[in-house]
């Protein structure tokens, strides 16, 4: 009995090596009280793993013809190889109970543990997903920049997507104040894990609504949408012309809206019952490919409302980044009121 305490010690040891962790346990005050936190058995927390890599496949094959011409893509791919990888090694270390890999003692701590780390990382990179391919969008439609050889653009994007994974790896190891939470039970008795919402998701989904509301708000007071010029004195003429741009604008905003919203309303309909339920999502499950198709539609709408390419648009100038989800073919009005 001494013996069989001696190792279910060492096994709970080093799987929080990394850290040290807050042991639930059921006299444990504190247990409770983490934020964001939840209880999962390791068989769910596997079945959801796989269905999310069904879904991320799937999306990818979707969009095998273009999926290369846009960070986005690239990102996509190594979401899904990443995915992959974790459930595998996760159904091999809970099937097993103990195992060998590369030299290290692997047991059911260990699922919890990469659960939780990974997890976070997926957290830490919501934002600067959203953030680069925003960017990577209107440097395309714009056309800020030259255009780039396919083999150039394609070492930029895996560059850049390296680069994300590493950054968020080493800011969750060595920077971020998170605490994996296990429990203190044998590896061979564990059946379950703690883990954590995603806030990240409801934030983009909350600055969304924003974002849809306010252009439904404006769109639906005819409030005029131009930039600021300044205090000047306008001719007949450049009065028309202005009229004419601020026509345009509302007219790429409204066509924006309605393709994005003829494709994602009952997407949006779900995300707005997530923020109405307590559960949340969990963090291993909040960053997928079916989710980047959607902040890629999203950004791509936003690009075009922002930048307006109304005369490009109308001689079918204007670079487009791909979306197998929505037709962005919008037509200008502008040239035919002057």
């Amino acid at each position: 009995m001494t013996a069989f305490r001696q190792e279910t010690a060492t096994e709970a040891n080093s799987a929080m090596a990394l850290w040290e962790p807050r042991e639930e346990t059921a006299t444990d005050p504190t247990a409770n009280t983490i934020p964001y936190a939840m209880n999962m058995s390791i068989p769910s927390i596997l079945l959801g793993l796989g269905l999310k890599c069904l879904l991320n496949w799937g999306m990818v094959a979707l969009q095998r013809s273009h999926i290369w011409r846009t960070f986005i893509g690239f990102f996509s791919v190594s979401l899904a190889l990443a995915d992959t990888a974790l459930t595998l090694t996760l159904t091999a270390i809970h099937l097993q109970g103990d195992c060998f890999l590369l030299g290290l003692h692997l047991s059911r701590h260990h699922v919890c543990l990469l659960v939780q780390i990974v997890g976070e990382i997926y957290s830490v990179l919501q934002w600067p997903v959203v953030a680069v391919a925003g960017v990577d969008h209107y440097c395309t439609v714009s056309q800020r920049l030259q255009p780039v050889p396919i083999r150039n653009r394609t070492a930029i994007c895996s560059f850049l997507t390296g680069l994300l994974w590493n950054v968020a790896f080493l800011y969750v190891f060595l920077l971020s104040d998170f605490i994996p939470v296990l429990e203190d039970q044998s590896p061979y008795l564990l059946r379950q894990c703690s883990v954590f919402h995603m806030p990240q998701i409801l934030q983009v989904a909350m600055v969304l609504f924003l974002t849809v509301g306010c252009a439904l708000l404006i769109l639906h007071a005819g409030c005029p949408i131009h930039s600021y010029r300044g205090p000047q004195y306008l001719s007949l003429k450049d009065q028309t012309i202005d009229q004419s741009v601020t026509q345009s604008r509302r007219d790429i905003v409204h066509q924006a809206l309605r393709i994005f919203l003829n494709t994602w309303a009952l997407f949006l309909v779900f995300l707005a019952v997530l923020l109405l339920l307590p559960a949340g999502i969990p963090t291993y499950l909040g960053l997928n490919v079916p989710w980047l198709c959607f902040l890629n539609s999203l950004l791509i709408g936003v690009v075009l409302c922002a930048i307006c390419p109304a005369s490009q648009l109308a001689q079918g100038l204007a670079a487009l980044p791909p979306d197998s989800f929505c037709n962005w073919r919008l037509s200008s009005t502008a040239e035919h009121r002057i």
